[in-house]
Parts: structure tokens; sequence; C-alpha cells
């Protein structure tokens, strides 16, 4: 029977009532058909960020891999509040135990391509995402007690010292050359 699998996956099935449509930020969409204008038929306007989004969305369906982090897996589910956080915080997810929020969790290496194995030296990142009430809320982190950098504009540069050169796919930082340790070395 050509429909046995969808009965089998009947009762996983998640029907999204009283769910609404988000932005990539998490900021509520109440209309995804028209977009804004000057005027009953003016031009479209800028100030319009929904549909600049999807035109984004369509430009970039071709998705080239992550320069950094391209190499992970992760898993949805929830994160249930044990205890009432309200003293502490407003996050809404937080003020009543037994609530549950659901979430998607993602664990990656940092410098591996996406065909890396998963055993080579090299940082670990972790990325949680709560999909809130109130938007999306996003906890990241590596596991490296200190950042190798203070200010973020530095960061394009950190990640071109511990990538494979571009031209010739060389390794680089602890593989075989020392860019990345040139890079600390000047920027201490």
């Amino acid at each position: 029977d050509e429909k046995s699998k969808l009965k089998d996956l009947e009762e996983f099935r998640e029907y999204p009532e009283g769910q609404f449509l988000t932005t990539n930020q998490g900021v509520r969409v109440s209309e995804t058909d028209m977009s804004l204008k000057a005027g009953e038929r003016g031009p479209t306007l800028l100030e319009d960020f929904h549909f600049r989004e999807k035109l984004t969305h369509l430009d970039h369906e071709r998705i080239p891999e992550r320069v950094v982090h391209a190499r992970g897996t992760g898993a949805h589910g929830y994160f249930e509040c044990y205890e009432s956080m309200a003293e502490y915080t407003m996050a809404s997810f937080l003020q009543e135990a037994g609530k549950k929020t659901p979430v998607f969790v993602r664990f990656s290496t940092v410098v591996g391509f996406r065909g890396s194995a998963d055993t080579v030296r090299d940082a670990r990142g972790f990325a949680t995402k709560f999909y809130t009430e109130d938007g999306n809320y996003d906890l990241v982190g590596n596991n490296i007690p200190v950042f190798f950098i203070q200010d973020a504009i530095k960061f394009p540069d950190l990640v071109h010292s511990i990538k494979p050169e571009p031209d010739d796919e060389m390794p680089q930082a602890s593989a075989a050359h020392d860019t990345f340790w040139d890079f600390v070395a000047s920027h201490y």
C-alpha cells in the first residue's frame, strides 16, 4: 500500500495551530502575500524587511558550504523549565515550571568542511535555538576557555588564518602551516 508510510508517520505529525509565521530573526509576520507600498499603487518600500528577506531567500536557494561550522549534526526537541526563573529573568519560556519550549540544537566542528572527520583536533561549537512566543532566542558557544580575539572586525582574518588556502586547498593552522600562529602573534 503506497499510503502505509503516511499512516505510520501520522502519530508523529504535528499540526501547527496557534503558531505564527516569523522572519529569520523570529519577528512575527502578519502578511506574507503583499508588500508594503507607497500608496495604493505605489512602488514597494525599502522598509518592507519581509519582502527583502523573501527575495534574499530566492537569491540564496543554492546555499554554499558554511565558512565555519560546516560539519555538524543537530536535533529538534523540547526544553522543559523545571523551576520558575521569574525572579531572575523576564524571558517568557522561563516563567513557569513544566513549560515546554520547542528547540533545535546543533553541535559542530569549527574549521572542518562538510566531509571532514569528527576526530580531528578542532574547536567544537554548539547552538541552541529556542522557539518562544516572543520570537526566537539563540544561545551559542565554543568549547574554548578564551576566544582568540576581542574585536569582531578581526574575525574574518582569524578564519582566513585557520582555513585551507582557497586556490590550492593547502591546509593551514595546526595541520601544516603557521598562518594561525602568525595571526595570534600579530594580534595579541
